[in-house]
């Protein structure tokens, strides 16, 4: 028997949200964004901005170019965590194979149990009745054998979709659709899959799959799958969390500088932010990543492992400077700042041992302190002057996991997320 999968996609999802909760934002373009009066993107835009050519992550500038009249809002993080959750909570209703894949989209497998609520377009029109008449929001469901061709059929016809791909119309459908429509091929893999003559998913499909891991490496097979609209991978449940890669965090200064007292100072406020996540979920990393943005929108990246594991804001911010010293053009504005740490390890104490014990006691009562009053009550020296976080959620966020119980416990498993729609 075929798989059901449901992917749901909300639409404009912190955009809807802002519109649903302030009835004089209704019918407008809106962006909402992290600060309305600094310097910010777009993190989601409503469709009456999106038709006027505006999208995620446009800066506001371009999005004003393109829409004079547009409406900036701030992002409200708590609000569309806790929409989330309870939408969350209507999907395990229907199944407790529950996926959040980000804050406004889930997979759920419906192939056990969509027959006791009349069938899959049965369980998808349920869902947006309630979603609607719950939330005043819509979403953009796909219905599919797999979550490749379910994310795929929710995209084709927002907003307030539901679409269907049956197993016999798979064929049919790959034979005419580019590549670059799929989940997960992005534009430089269409841009050498073009090149190789492959321009949709039936062209995909049939190349020889030893002549694409020849050139796309272990992809080569993923790829080949995919152009055959083949995805066995399962739906996971919620409460299974996934294997945190890395951590980091990053920054849009609030103008452009290349005063260097200004950057350590920010760097070292975005690495003591990365070594207290690292510090708060019980993990140490090796590799540590630079990202700097200029001016012109121009973005380097460069890592280098260390020999030990570190969680200690200070010597991520030390290994971050050097990494600085090797990037950086001289006398180029810095627009992003970003630093994060990889090559993650769980409960692994950082190497001098002599050391430790005073340290670990020193983060554990400082980070007791910041849990309490909030973060950089209790900070290094430097930081009394810093910049306020980002207001956004990414769009990784997931729900921590829980115990296997349907979704009243979800609401408390929540982590502080940081941007999306």
């Amino acid at each position: 028997m075929a798989r059901i999968v449901l992917h749901i996609d909300m639409d404009a999802f912190f955009a809807s949200v802002e519109q649903q909760t302030f009835p004089f934002l209704r019918g407008k373009p809106i962006g909402v964004c992290g600060d309305p009066d600094g310097r910010t993107v777009i993190a989601a835009a409503s469709y009456e901005a999106k038709r006027r050519g505006v999208r995620t992550a446009m800066t506001v500038p371009e999005a004003r170019r393109l829409c004079p009249d547009i409406v900036l809002v701030g992002g409200r993080p708590a609000k569309y965590v806790d929409t989330s959750i309870r939408i969350l909570a209507i999907y395990t209703r229907f199944t407790d194979l529950v996926e959040v894949f980000s804050i406004d989209e889930a997979f759920i497998d419906v192939t056990d149990s969509a027959h006791l609520f009349g069938g899959d377009e049965a369980v998808a029109r349920k869902i947006k009745h309630e979603i609607k008449e719950k939330f005043g929001i819509t979403c953009s469901i796909g219905i599919a054998p797999n979550k490749l061709l379910a994310k795929l059929a929710s995209r084709m016809h927002k907003p307030d979709g539901l679409t269907v791909i049956r197993p016999e119309e798979i064929a049919g459908l790959m034979g005419k659709l580019p590549v670059e429509k799929i989940c997960g091929i992005g534009p430089r893999t269409t841009a050498k899959l073009n090149r190789m003559g492959i321009r949709t998913c039936a062209e995909l499909g049939r190349y020889p799959e030893k002549k694409l891991v020849a050139v796309f490496g272990i992809n080569g097979t993923h790829l080949h799958n995919m152009g055959n609209g083949r995805d066995d991978s399962p739906v996971m449940p919620y409460y299974h969390e996934s294997e945190t890669k890395s951590m980091g965090h990053s920054m849009t200064l609030n103008q452009d500088t290349r005063d260097m007292a200004v950057v350590r100072r920010h760097l070292l406020q975005l690495s003591e932010q990365v070594g207290r996540r690292l510090r708060r979920d019980g993990y140490a990393g090796r590799t540590v990543t630079l990202v700097l943005r200029y001016a012109d929108f121009t973005t380097t990246v460069r890592q280098r492992s260390l020999k030990s594991y570190i969680d200690d804001g200070h010597r991520i911010y030390q290994a971050g400077l050097r990494l600085f010293a090797e990037l950086y053009k001289p006398q180029h504005f810095i627009r992003l700042l970003g630093i994060s740490v990889s090559n993650l390890v769980r409960h692994m104490k950082q190497a001098s041992m002599f050391e430790n014990g005073r340290k670990d006691a020193l983060f554990k009562a400082t980070d007791e302190l910041n849990d309490r009053f909030g973060e950089f009550e209790v900070a290094r020296a430097r930081l009394t002057t810093r910049s306020s976080g980002p207001r956004v959620i990414s769009p990784s966020w997931r729900p921590a996991r829980t115990a296997r119980r349907p979704a009243e416990t979800i609401h408390q498993s929540i982590r502080t997320p940081a941007s999306d729609d």
